[in-house]
């Protein structure tokens, strides 16, 4: 897999490979790359663990990177994923929260690895420009 110019770096604790393998498994147009294992012990880790995973996110270039216990997940970042119906927004919303994630205020669930993902309002309105979002997250808010 080559890199993209532009790549959204996710840091992990310690598992970026089971969080990539679960998109890949979860989202079409998803896939793992190349995983980057550690030449040397390091301040988290030690030499042979696994660094860095390359991989795609419905399309999306990400790179995992096990950092340590330094920073954690949260709804500052999200991957939106656009639905045609309630049944594709039902099996992505049970596979997210039905393997260790679990559901968020406003519509969102969080994956087990705690990467929000605020499907259920963005099928909602799928069809609204992308500026009335933030319009009807004050209503949206109360959703669960």
């Amino acid at each position: 897999m080559n890199i993209a110019k532009n790549t959204v770096c996710l840091w992990y604790d310690d598992d970026a490979e089971g969080a990539a393998r679960f998109y890949a498994e979860t989202f079409p147009g998803s896939s793992v790359g190349a995983i980057n294992l550690a030449p040397g012990d390091y301040p988290s880790g030690k030499e042979g663990d696994v660094i860095t995973v390359e991989f795609t996110v419905m399309g999306v270039a990400c790179i995992g990177l096990n950092g340590g216990l330094g920073f954690q997940h949260n709804e500052t970042f999200s991957f939106q994923v656009a639905t045609e119906d309630q049944e594709e927004t039902d099996r992505y919303w049970n596979a997210i929260v039905g393997n260790g994630g679990q559901e968020s205020e406003c519509g969102w669930c969080k994956d087990k690895t705690s990467g929000a993902f605020p499907g259920r309002l963005r099928q909602r309105s799928s069809s609204t420009p992308v500026t009335v979002l933030t319009v009807l997250r004050p209503s949206a808010h109360l959703m669960r």
